[in-house]
């Protein structure tokens, strides 16, 4: 009907920032071979997020960065994704939780 009656979609993730693309490849391969992905958030994430094991908690449609947003609204879930190039450099993302 009205977009302002519409409810907007939400999201939980998690994601590790790092500089560069080499290191954003090396890290999601160590997440794959079996690393916890928290742990390698605290250790290596350049975002404040990282010391919380990268948690972005809950958020809404449209309210991260394009590049970002179009992967946590569209991707499967409980899957790491990336790198992921942003204005703030690369990211491992995790959807955790997506409202439909």
């Amino acid at each position: 009907m009205f977009g302002w009656n519409r409810k907007k979609k939400t999201a939980s993730a998690r994601h590790i920032l790092v500089a560069d693309l080499q290191q954003c490849e090396a890290l999601k391969a160590e997440i794959e071979s079996g690393a916890d992905f928290a742990e390698v958030a605290k250790q290596y994430s350049s975002c404040p997020s990282g010391q919380k094991g990268g948690d972005l908690g809950s958020f809404r449609e449209r309210q991260m960065v394009k590049e970002f947003n179009e992967v946590v609204f569209s991707a499967e879930l409980h899957k790491v994704h990336g790198p992921v190039k942003t204005q703030f450099g690369y990211h491992l993302i995790e959807i955790t939780e997506r409202s439909e």
